[in-house]
């Protein structure tokens, strides 16, 4: 099992080292509706305040970037390299104002978006762990509430701002110190995602050695559009199981939502998270190679009895609907997974509706890249 405890504290010997432990022991706060509604916001209202431009903007080039020299600016990072491919993963919004007082952009180091970053990371970046060895930055988020309540202009330079910069910076460094060359995925959901498109659109086409290592980017829980597609040529959105290089993304919901999916845009992309296709044909629950189930205390996976995520078969269907530009999931009650968000959206569950799936596909991709 990947813990934040599997990463003990470590006098970080220098800035040319190879090998880096993370160090802390956060405790698991009640989170689970965080992580639905605070969490799964990253992007607002379908087609009216979304993000939807990364261009480095004016706040960004007056931010400072956190120093990821400094290991208590890490959530997880191997204490072994014993795997030839990386994961670099970015959490989803974490952080929530306790009082008015507080800033719409919180710390690095702010104890709520700590703990729940520590969570999300077990039920989403864990299924890339029999594949790959883990890092993850901590990086700078805005409260929901607050950046929902403003025109789109001011959300796109609010993500634009601190959140990709550290997201940016985070890599850089990970390039610089800790990668040796080896191959990566990227790995996030959400505001993660969000900041994750960002970056594949600011940093790469600048660095095309590093891109060229890329296995994959897993955006997922973020809508990728043919506009930003257009936008940014040298990146490919996934077309099947095993393609390398490329962008997989969906956005998993009911047929029908109460409302307002609130983190979809218009034309977004999707790929069926169990075929792996892009056509409209369904993928049935038998199909599936496994969900997980979440404690709703904690919302962390439930564990077996050799320390693993609990593997719950024939829960999660999925079909991709072209039209929205999201997965369909049918085979569950939408009321049972309302979590912060509209009866019918999955969001809290795009990761954990079909974690033995992402976890096959992610070793599939990366053997697909080691034998070219």
């Amino acid at each position: 099992m990947l813990t934040p405890d599997a990463f003990p504290a470590s006098p970080r010997p220098g800035r040319a080292a190879r090998s880096r432990v993370r160090a802390r022991t956060l405790a698991v706060l009640a989170v689970v509706v965080a992580l639905g509604a605070a969490g799964c916001a990253s992007t607002t209202g379908t087609g009216s305040t979304a993000p939807t431009s990364s261009t480095p903007s004016s706040s960004a080039a007056k931010v400072t970037p956190t120093d990821y020299s400094d290991p208590a600016h890490w959530l997880a990072v191997p204490t072994t390299i014993d795997k030839p491919v990386d994961v670099f993963y970015l959490y989803p919004t974490s952080y929530t104002k306790a009082n008015a007082s507080q800033p719409v952009v919180g710390p690095i180091d702010d104890p709520g978006m700590m703990a729940g970053a520590a969570v999300a990371l077990q039920r989403q970046a864990t299924a890339f762990a029999p594949s790959a060895n883990i890092f993850a930055p901590y990086y700078r988020q805005a409260d929901t509430a607050s950046r929902a309540a403003m025109p789109q202009s001011e959300q796109v330079e609010v993500v634009a701002g601190a959140p990709t910069v550290d997201g940016i910076a985070a890599f850089e460094y990970y390039i610089e110190h800790d990668n040796d060359g080896r191959p990566f995925i990227l790995v996030g959901h959400s505001l993660g995602s969000n900041v994750m498109a960002n970056l594949l659109e600011q940093y790469m086409p600048k660095h095309k050695d590093v891109y060229k290592r890329m296995v994959a980017a897993y955006v997922v829980g973020y809508s990728i559009t043919p506009d930003y597609l257009a936008a940014n040529p040298m990146l490919k959105f996934a077309e099947g199981a095993d393609d390398t290089g490329v962008i997989v993304s969906w956005n998993t919901e009911a047929t029908t939502v109460d409302g307002t999916n609130p983190v979809l845009l218009p034309g977004g992309l999707a790929i069926n998270p169990i075929t792996w296709t892009r056509t409209e044909e369904q993928a049935t629950a038998a199909q599936t190679l496994g969900s997980i189930s979440l404690d709703p205390k904690t919302g962390l996976p439930v564990m077996d009895a050799d320390g693993q995520p609990t593997k719950v078969m024939g829960l999660a269907d999925a079909r991709v609907d072209t039209a929205k530009g999201v997965i369909i999931c049918d085979s569950v009650n939408p009321a049972d997974y309302a979590f912060g968000m509209p009866v019918g959206v999955y969001h809290p569950f795009d990761y954990p509706f079909y974690y033995f799936d992402v976890r096959a596909n992610a070793a599939e991709r990366v053997a697909k890249y080691l034998a070219k």
